[in-house]
């Protein structure tokens, strides 16, 4: 990158060059030159305006747009040159302006501030961002509808604190993933609604004395409408901290399904596998296939969290309007987005291409006494006990069947009569795991007919 003195975008209050440790610190271009095409996109609409309410002549207009247009283009094409000295994207796209243009390029600043140019960018970019990632989340939520569509009637364990509770279905299980991830789907998108206002015209905090249009320039930014306070807009980063609080919940998410896959395709489990495509091997042990981008996706989260704690700290005592401080947003912002976006891609690719082993966990699903609340609740509705005394009754059953090694249906009708002296033979239908998931048909259980509604209810959702 070239050196060049920042007096001249300054102007004349500085006789000197700032310190080299300044300008390290103050210097913002390695990571918001990111930021360019929305930069380029708001000079742009601002140029426009600034023409059409006649602040600026048409022909200088004309010029700007034109300059800004080929700054793009070099861009793109990795043809621009890059100034430290310049401190930030703004600068070095005034700068090159200038070179292009010549004096037009420095009405381009007229009722503007990097204030709110700054508040504009950046919301354009996180804009940009949660559309992108509201696309991946849809097709990692059609990813879960086919595992869950495809698994309607294969029983699982179902787990309370990872010890058998109920059978359910894989089926079940995956949907309520969709539902997880769909309340990150409404969050992304609620934040996006909720942001959607320009700050662009706000100045450094004040507004201007120009005759500007801020609802021209809102509408050519696709904002619905111009932020109403001028120092608020400037200083609100409330839209990257809700990106972020969006996104931390979703990698929490995200996190909780790679722990599972971890568990399920581990040996002792044995629920899934996947194939070579997203697993690794060990560098001394040939035999090791190890679920590397499960356990990567649950790791990444934490940066993820680290972000949003970052941003909170960095606002919490903040004075308005603008203070420097908020230049220590982006780093977060743009770390996380990038880190969510490869998270929700690799795990959409592992949920693609997993495969459930149905026996293993059929077995794993009959194991545990798992069926005891179906006994329980045959009780209630047969013999009219309480819920207490049949959970009582039904818990005595349990121990007798396990000090004898045998499952709870093979309890010899004589030993469950004598705990409890009204039950009969047809008792035992109820013990089945087929019965038992199916018996789930409450809205929202697991029975298959249940997960087949809420299945045909997302997929009309995203029609």
């Amino acid at each position: 990158m070239k050196k060049k003195s920042s007096n001249e975008m300054w102007g004349g209050r500085f006789a000197e060059a700032p310190d080299d440790i300044m300008q390290a610190v103050n210097a913002s271009i390695d990571f918001d030159k990111r930021l360019y095409r929305e930069d380029i996109e708001g000079s742009l609409s601002h140029a426009s305006m600034l023409g059409r309410q006649g602040i600026i002549k048409d022909s200088d207009a004309e010029a700007i747009c034109k300059g800004l247009r080929q700054i793009a283009a070099e861009i793109e094409n990795g043809e621009f040159e890059y100034s430290y000295a310049l401190e930030d994207i703004h600068m070095n796209v005034e700068a090159r302006l200038r070179d292009i243009v010549g004096p037009a390029a420095e009405r381009l600043h007229t009722a503007r501030s990097r204030n709110d140019q700054v508040a504009t960018d950046f919301r354009l970019w996180v804009r940009n961002r949660i559309d992108r990632t509201s696309a991946k989340l849809e097709q990692l939520i059609l990813a879960l509808l086919d595992q869950a569509e495809s698994g309607v009637d294969l029983v699982m364990p179902g787990f309370t604190h990872l010890q058998n509770a109920q059978p359910v279905t894989w089926g079940h299980h995956m949907m309520a993933y969709v539902e997880m991830f769909g309340r990150d789907l409404s969050r992304f998108r609620d934040a996006r609604a909720r942001m959607n206002e320009s700050p662009l015209g706000a100045a450094a905090l004040a507004g201007t004395s120009f005759p500007i249009d801020r609802e021209c320039t809102s509408i050519a930014l696709g904002f619905d409408k111009p932020m109403a306070n001028s120092i608020d807009a400037v200083s609100d980063r409330d839209f990257a901290l809700e990106f972020l609080a969006a996104a931390s919940i979703c990698g929490v998410h995200l996190s909780r399904l790679g722990e599972e896959l971890v568990i399920w395709s581990s040996q002792q489990f044995g629920f899934i596998s996947f194939s070579d495509k997203f697993a690794t091997g060990s560098s001394i042990m040939p035999q090791k296939r190890n679920p590397d981008a499960a356990e990567l996706v649950r790791a990444k989260s934490g940066r993820l969290n680290g972000s949003l704690t970052a941003l909170l700290t960095v606002m919490k005592g903040l004075p308005l309007a603008y203070s420097k401080d908020m230049q220590e947003d982006k780093e977060q912002v743009f770390d996380s987005a990038d880190t969510l976006e490869l998270a929700i891609e690799a795990m959409s690719g592992m949920i693609g291409d997993l495969r459930p082993a149905p026996e293993r966990m059929r077995s794993a699903a009959a194991a545990g006494y798992s069926t005891a609340t179906d006994l329980a609740d045959w009780l209630v509705k047969e013999l009219s006990l309480s819920f207490r005394a049949a959970h009582r009754a039904t818990g005595q059953l349990v121990k007798l069947a396990e000090d004898s090694g045998i499952e709870l249906k093979d309890l010899p009708l004589a030993d469950m009569k004598a705990v409890c002296p009204g039950i009969v033979e047809e008792a035992r239908s109820v013990l089945t795991l087929e019965r038992s998931v199916a018996s789930r048909a409450s809205y929202g259980g697991t029975s298959p007919v249940q997960v087949r509604a809420q299945i045909k209810l997302w997929r009309r959702k995203f029609k």
